[in-house]
């Protein structure tokens, strides 16, 4: 694969098709309220407390599809089918009268993202159309695959980049936001979301034109696009399997944000952890809020390797790892920008190698907020590893290298919010 230049040279024919669809979308007079209903991705509604909430926010919030409750997995699949096919029997769901894409738009924070939600047309990461930069766990891919499977639903949309060339489909969204939304809403969080509807014949052209020339990376979702090509393999006669929900953001004009993804070891001490390190690397006890170990740990990261460790109530910096023991746990077949990624460090060096943590669920979860890892770590005895993240052009380098990165190695954002469109493969 071509490693150099700009997308746009990096692709060959078709590039990226996406296809207009009949969105299912909430009927605001069957809701209490359309920010009621949204969610964040199923992977960020990571606490209890927070699935409770969202739950208790509208009896038809979106969390009730993507992270339905049940004793077993079938269960859950299925009372996510049986809860859909409710919704919308009572014109709780109802899809829109033609296919369309959508211009979507999230405001807030200092930030403003436009994209375009469609049904992209999937493709293998060998065909450099489409491409991961995460590995993924085979037990999220065959979740999301059941139930994806069971409700034949796409239903919350993955976040994809291109660098677009300013033509086709960003004068397509300039002219559309002019117009009066389909829908607009706050949520909790304060983003304000708006969404329209692309119907007409010439900007749907003009869109396609552009995009058949770019690839894409995919920013946050690669469970699901997994979860989309292994679909695509048991429905193997061409029809709506072929396609998946994303949202494209041309990151020319509208830069992510990019957020590094903790990981909290549930059953490490702090204590234990710090024993086991040794001289391994330098350890710095930390004193100050949460807000002062995050600016040394960025101080750190410019320098190398480094992580702060918390959960027995203060901060250890680690960082100046020992270079031998480095040359020794990390591959050296990989680009010199993979062998120094802090998550490859981490995972290579001290999961593997110094503390010997499988990366099962039980044993290590991934979480976004910073604050939420401390206090989790702290509850559980156990070990939040907070991360400091990557620039967007070293993944997308690596990408294109056709490298993966350990999985869960960033977080792009903001993310889609959950429950404003969602595509029923029955209507396609």
């Amino acid at each position: 694969m071509n490693t150099s230049g700009h997308a746009a040279d990096d692709v060959r024919a078709p590039g990226l098709r996406l296809s207009p669809f009949r969105g299912l979308r909430y009927v605001p007079e069957r809701v209490g309220s359309l920010a009621a209903v949204t969610s964040p991705p199923y992977d960020v509604v990571v606490r209890p407390d927070g699935l409770h909430e969202l739950e208790s926010a509208d009896p038809h919030n979106i969390v009730r599809l993507i992270l339905p409750q049940a004793i077993t997995a079938g269960t859950r699949h299925r009372k996510a089918a049986v809860t859909l096919d409710r919704w919308l029997a009572d014109g709780v769901l109802a899809p829109d009268p033609e296919p369309a894409l959508y211009v979507y738009e999230q405001r807030g924070d200092g930030i403003l993202q436009r994209g375009l939600i469609g049904a992209l047309e999937l493709s293998t990461p060998a065909e450099g159309i489409v491409l991961p930069h995460e590995d993924v766990m085979p037990h999220v891919v065959e979740d999301r695959a059941a139930l994806m499977r069971t409700t034949a639903a796409n239903l919350e949309p993955l976040l994809l980049t291109y660098r677009g060339d300013g033509d086709g489909a960003s004068a397509v969204v300039d002219r559309v936001v002019e117009r009066e939304p389909l829908l607009a809403t706050t949520t909790e969080d304060g983003f304000q979301h708006r969404l329209w509807a692309v119907t007409d014949p010439a900007d749907l052209t003009a869109v396609a034109t552009e995009l058949a020339r770019h690839q894409a990376l995919i920013a946050d979702g690669h469970h699901r696009w997994a979860t989309y090509l292994r679909l695509r393999e048991e429905h193997a006669a061409p029809g709506p399997w072929n396609h998946g929900l994303v949202l494209l953001v041309d990151t020319a004009r509208y830069p992510l944000r990019v957020r590094a993804i903790h990981r909290l070891l549930n059953r490490l001490p702090v204590a234990d952890a710090l024993a086991a390190v040794g001289d391994a690397f330098r350890v710095t006890r930390l004193d100050g809020p949460l807000s002062a170990a995050q600016e040394a740990l960025a101080a750190a990261t410019a320098e190398g390797n480094a992580f702060v460790l918390a959960g027995d109530g203060t901060f250890h910096l680690l960082d100046r790892p020992d270079p031998e023991l480095l040359a020794r746990t990390v591959r050296a077949d990989r680009p010199e920008a993979w062998r120094t990624l802090d998550a490859t460090v981490l995972h290579s060096t001290l999961l593997d190698h110094v503390w010997r943590i499988p990366d099962a669920p039980e044993d290590i979860a991934y979480i976004h907020d910073t604050e939420a890892a401390v206090a989790q770590a702290e509850r559980r005895g156990g070990t939040a590893v907070l991360m400091h993240p990557v620039r967007e052009e070293v993944v997308r380098d690596l990408a294109r290298q056709g490298v993966t990165m350990p999985r869960k190695s960033t977080s792009f954002g903001p993310k889609p919010a959950t429950g404003l469109v969602l595509r029923s493969l029955a209507l396609d």
